[in-house]
């Protein structure tokens, strides 16, 4: 039985992006770009196993923000 289905996955990640703006409005940083940056990389590979160009241009598009913010943070 395959657990992690195309479906699963968009939930799993739409609950990390939720939490990740929840976390953003209660100032948790950095908290908040790891777990929003997981919620992006599972809906860019949603995007990508769907072929959905407007789901890769919304998510993809946010994780090299977030390197930033990676970047800003451990240097």
């Amino acid at each position: 039985m395959n657990f992690i289905t195309i479906n699963n996955l968009k939930w799993a990640s739409t609950a990390l992006i939720l939490s990740g703006i929840l976390l953003t409005n209660l100032n948790n940083y950095p908290l908040n770009i790891f777990i929003h940056g997981l919620g992006a990389i599972g809906w860019s590979i949603a995007g990508y196993l769907t072929n959905d160009k407007a789901l890769l241009t919304n998510f993809g598009l946010q994780i090299p923000i977030f390197i930033f913010g990676y970047y800003y943070f451990f240097m």
